[in-house]
This record gives C-alpha cells, structure tokens and sequence, in this order.
C-alpha cells in the first residue's frame, strides 16, 4: 500500500460489471487498477465480478471516493460496500486473497 493511503478505515466494495464482455472487462481492471486507494482487487468466479480492498483516512473520505472515483468505473452495473466490524485473525506475512 502506498505510504500516503491512511488506512483506517477498509472496506471490502464488490461489483458487478455489465455488458460483461472482453472489452469492459479490461477496461474495468485497468482504470481499477490505478487507484490508489484500492490495495487488492481480485476477478472472482460467479457473482460479484470484482471484489475490492479499499483503504481510505474515514468514511466521510470513502463517501468520497465512492462517488469521485468507484462509480466512474466503466462499466459498473451493481455495487455493494462493507465494513469490517473487528478483525479475529489477521496473519502477518500472508499474501493478499488469490486464488
């Protein structure tokens, strides 16, 4: 993650993507890929199409980025935003969520 990314505040933002064609597709990961804010993005299998880590200062700063930046992403069709409540186990050294 990037040093100027404060990351007290994480949501996990998933999205749907429509038409779900190659182009959309690599349009999508690309513009998603240069977020800043955005430090794992994975394409699942089934639905949603994409789920991303977001690390943000708060959450009047998510609201922003939210509206500045996620919904701007080509092809967004459906979205959904959670915030993590208390963290159980959180293994240091563990690579980001893969396959």
């Amino acid at each position: 993650m990037p040093s100027s990314i404060d990351s007290a505040c994480t949501a996990v933002w998933s999205a749907s993507v429509a038409p779900l064609i190659r182009r959309q597709i690599e349009a999508s990961e690309a513009a998603g890929g240069e977020l800043d804010e955005v430090v794992h993005c994975l394409r699942m299998f089934g639905r949603p199409d994409y789920l991303l880590w977001i690390a943000v200062p708060d959450l009047d700063a998510y609201g922003r980025f939210y509206m500045a930046r996620l919904t701007d992403l080509p092809g967004v069709a459906r979205t959904h935003s959670q915030f993590t409540m208390k963290t159980i186990k959180s293994t240091p050294g563990f690579p980001a969520p893969s396959r």
